[in-house]
């Protein structure tokens, strides 16, 4: 049989055809176990949207009542009260604010560790890493201090600076590896070009990077919204967050649970939704520079 005849004889493999792999033990163990994991973070979320409509004497039904009558009287009065919406609307103003600031400071920092050596660049970058494990409660106190002599309690824009302590450390996180992605070759050629460091960075290396600086701004966005803490111990009324709101149901009398938990369900619906959305840009950005 000739060569031609050989190759006419083979079965044609069509491109981007892949063989199908039989399905084993293991890969069973495996989908179950992953299964078993997306239960495990999903069931907490089923528990407060369905305590949320359920009625109170149903709330406390036990066994747990599977089937029941919804309701939406729970969401009714916390519209009713009005204090959610308007701890809502600072938790916006806070969270947005500190987003913006971050990025702004973060980015240039990101940058500067990126391209440069200079002394002192690991301690610094030490630092910066410390600010994300560090317990907030060990320096919520000397804010607490700082924000009561400088009679700044109850203020957006006192705590918008305090979530600084773990915006930036994120920011400069995530954006040091979309920098050190771009070649350097790219910065030689801006500046053969008679660009200075400020346009080489904003107008050649910013563009570049720009997924690492979307998905640090919306990780960012999303830890801010959901800080307790901090919130807690340094408002009162004129800028409490829609947490520590969701928190103040919890009163000497008793739990308001079907309060408590429709206003946890409309804190965390409209992030899980956003993340949702933008799932694939956060992989991307997430991964971006991750390998050469």
């Amino acid at each position: 049989m000739t060569a031609v005849s050989k190759a006419k004889a083979r079965p044609a493999v069509y491109v981007g055809e892949r063989k199908r792999r039989p399905l084993t033990w293991q890969h069973i163990g495996q989908l179950a176990v992953l299964i078993f994991v997306l239960l495990l973070i999903l069931f907490p979320l089923y528990w407060m949207i369905t305590t949320s409509v359920k009625q109170t004497v149903d709330t406390f039904a036990v066994p747990p009542l599977l089937i029941f009558q919804p309701t939406l009287d729970h969401y009714q009065q916390v519209f009713a009260e009005g204090a959610v919406p308007k701890a809502a609307l600072n938790s916006l103003i806070i969270a947005g604010g500190a987003t913006i600031l971050a990025v702004l400071l973060g980015t240039p920092a990101a940058y500067v560790m990126a391209r440069f050596e200079f002394r002192g660049k690991r301690d610094l970058w030490f630092w910066y890493i410390s600010n994300r494990f560090i317990t907030p409660v060990v320096v919520v106190l000397p804010f607490f201090l700082i924000a009561r002599d400088l009679n700044a309690l109850d203020t957006h824009w006192y705590l918008i600076l305090v979530y600084q302590t773990f915006t930036i450390p994120l920011v400069v996180w995530l954006c040091l590896d979309q920098f050190r992605a771009v070649p350097r070759d790219v910065d030689d050629a801006a500046k053969v070009d008679g660009c200075n460091l400020f346009q080489t960075f904003f107008y050649i290396n910013l563009p570049l990077a720009i997924p690492g600086i979307v998905v640090s701004a919306i990780l960012s966005f999303i830890f801010s919204w959901n800080e307790l803490l901090f919130a807690l111990l340094l408002t009162r009324d004129q800028a409490r967050t829609a947490p520590v709101e969701a928190s103040a149901f919890m009163t000497g009398m008793g739990i308001r649970w079907g309060e408590m938990m429709a206003t946890g369900t409309l804190i965390v619906l409209p992030v899980v939704i956003f993340a949702a959305l933008v799932s694939r840009h956060l992989v991307r950005g997430l991964t971006m520079g991750a390998v050469k």
